[in-house]
């Protein structure tokens, strides 16, 4: 590699600790670090904080957890929010979190390689127009980075418009047309019950098993009562009486289409990531036949699609809610900590922490209480290295 000199055209630029991405992962780790003395420095590609909150999602969007269990540490929500956070009201807690510990990210600045330098024992992280050089680097771009496009056949030919979810913002546009929505998660379940309050006609793609708990049980957050029994009882008892409370809550989902895996929604979010579906009202609308359940897509037409089950329907329009994934792999180099789609390889619980002082935060798939307690943890980590290393100059 090149030496760590200064060059016009690519200025250096020599920090301690650089974190990449500042959204709510991104800024939980700068405050842990500074309430452990600890300076670091954020790069941020767009012109924002949390720009994914702020221009990626739809304006219905809440917390689907109660906002005791999403604050980032050592700053609670104002008690004047809701229980449950509007989109904009997390926006605005989160700048207020940065400004709370004078937080300043450096914006727009793309990270397009970042690599551990052996011969110096740094990391070099270069963006378009400046070489950063630390001694640690923080993965916070999270795993929500880029959409993901199904591989279905047909999508160039389709007559209508075809746009991800991380371009929607309500159904007005789509007001009386009949949209298909490619995919049942949080996202196309909360997508298909807004285009029904604007008398639009959606037709949701449920392709594998998915789990449907209500977010409230008898006034209690359905996740939040969960980690109150996992302290008293074994996680396959608790995913029981989640799925006994669901059924009497909602009914039978599978009459509708919409079978549930065998294994419970705790345990199979715990082994694969897969966040159960926390129902706001949209399994009410699937029962009424507001929203249409429809099989996997076999193919798209010019004006519609052919489904699995061999039906054949027009539509106006596609929205794929089909998820996003991590862009790390293009810019982290010299690594082997992620898998070629950009998730960690360690196992679970231990998804934070990387050879040579890198660090990942927010790809434990635990949300933003996952997150919280991964901030924690790689703050204490660098400070008590960097206590050894002070220790062992002085010796």
């Amino acid at each position: 590699m090149a030496s760590l000199n200064d060059d016009a055209n690519n200025p250096l630029h020599r920090c301690l600790v650089v974190i990449v991405g500042a959204g709510p992962s991104g800024l939980a780790v700068a405050a842990c670090l500074q309430r452990n003395g600890v300076p670091s420095l954020i790069l941020e590609r767009s012109s924002c904080l949390a720009s994914l909150w702020r221009d990626r999602t739809y304006d219905r969007l809440k917390l689907h957890l109660p906002k005791h269990l999403c604050h980032l540490p050592f700053l609670d929500f104002p008690r004047h929010f809701p229980t449950y956070p509007t989109k904009d009201q997390f926006v605005e807690y989160v700048e207020s979190y940065a400004r709370h510990f004078s937080i300043g990210p450096r914006f727009g600045q793309t990270v397009v390689r970042a690599e551990f330098d052996p011969a110096v024992g740094l990391w070099r992280v270069q963006s378009q127009d400046r070489l950063y050089v630390s001694s640690f680097l923080v993965v916070a771009s999270g795993e929500n980075v880029e959409p993901v496009m199904p591989d279905i056949t047909g999508f160039e030919t389709f007559s209508g418009p075809i746009i991800h979810t991380c371009a929607y913002k309500s159904g007005l546009e789509f007001r009386n047309r009949r949209v298909l929505v490619v995919g049942c998660g949080n996202s196309g379940m909360e997508v298909s019950l807004d285009l029904c309050r604007y008398n639009a006609i959606p037709h949701m793609v449920v392709r594998n098993s998915v789990h449907i708990l209500p977010r409230d049980i008898l006034g209690i957050s359905t996740f939040a009562l969960a980690m109150a029994l996992l302290k008293w009882l074994p996680l396959r008892l608790v995913d029981k009486l989640l799925l006994v409370l669901a059924t009497f809550t909602l009914g039978d989902t599978e009459a509708f289409g919409l079978p549930r895996p065998k294994t419970g929604p705790i345990g199979l979010k715990n082994a694969t990531g897969k966040t159960p579906v926390l129902d706001v009202g949209a399994f009410s609308h699937i029962k009424s036949g507001k929203i249409k359940v429809m099989k996997g897509v076999r193919e798209i037409t010019k004006r519609g699609a052919k489904f699995m089950d061999g039906q054949e329907k027009e539509f106006d329009s596609i929205i794929l809610a089909t998820g996003y994934k991590s862009n790390v792999p293009t810019w982290l180099k010299g690594s082997d900590f992620f898998t070629e789609d950009g998730k960690p390889k360690a196992s679970f619980g231990d998804g934070w922490r990387g050879k040579n002082g890198l660090y990942v935060v927010g790809f434990t798939r635990q949300g933003i209480l996952g997150t919280s307690s991964d901030a924690l943890k790689i703050a204490a980590d660098i400070a008590h290295k960097l206590r050894i290393i002070k220790s062992s100059s002085q010796n």
